[in-house]
């Protein structure tokens, strides 16, 4: 698998149970979201704007996505909100489809254009590390099954690790065009994420 076929095979909308762990508090925050994850192809308008946003060579993109959220977590305050949108785009590494850069409209933890690296690892899954001016972000997403997907990230700052977060995402429907991912929600997929941060202790 490469990384243009992970995003493909997370095409449509996801329902993410999501926690949070703040290390330096020793607290745990719960919380969810509804993802949406289109996948845009590489004489995509949006692919070409944001290779051009980043002075990149829009012929050497893959392709990307687009991603848009809506969430809410237990300590927000009542101004606060987890609503956006991205886009991103691939560029892979020339010797390889499986690692390469990986172009953002918007960063996960700042809201600026940034630029990360992707990995597919040897259990195809997809590693993100992205550095910021204040923090590094490591994130890592693989499926247990065609309907569950599984992300965790850590995020560092200055002076060391400051959050771990586990999420169980449960797609709720496929992107149109694409019959193969289009599967029910099944217990099995309920139950796996249900347990899974038990797994991990968390």
């Amino acid at each position: 698998m490469d990384a243009m076929e992970f995003f493909q095979r997370s095409a449509g909308s996801w329902r993410s149970q999501r926690t949070t762990h703040h290390l330096p508090f020793r607290q745990a925050e719960a919380g969810g979201s509804e993802i949406q994850v289109e996948t845009l192809a590489p004489d995509d308008s949006r692919v070409i704007e944001i290779c051009q946003l980043h002075q990149v060579d829009p012929s050497l993109s893959v392709g990307g996505a687009l991603v848009s959220w809506d969430g809410s977590m237990a300590w927000d305050k009542e101004d606060e909100n987890h609503q956006g949108k991205s886009v991103f785009s691939l560029v892979p590494d020339d010797d390889t489809p499986k690692r390469g850069r990986l172009l953002r409209e918007r960063g996960y933890a700042e809201v600026t254009p940034v630029v990360g690296r992707y990995e597919i690892d040897e259990d195809d899954a997809l590693v993100l590390s992205t550095d910021y001016e204040t923090m590094s972000i490591i994130e890592r997403f693989w499926f247990p099954s065609p309907n569950l997907r599984i992300r965790t990230s850590t995020v560092k700052r200055f002076g060391g690790l400051n959050t771990a977060t586990f999420c169980a995402e449960i797609r709720t429907e496929s992107e149109p065009g694409n019959p193969s991912e289009a599967i029910p929600e099944t217990k099995q997929d309920v139950s796996l994420a249900t347990e899974l941060p038990s797994i991990w202790g968390w």
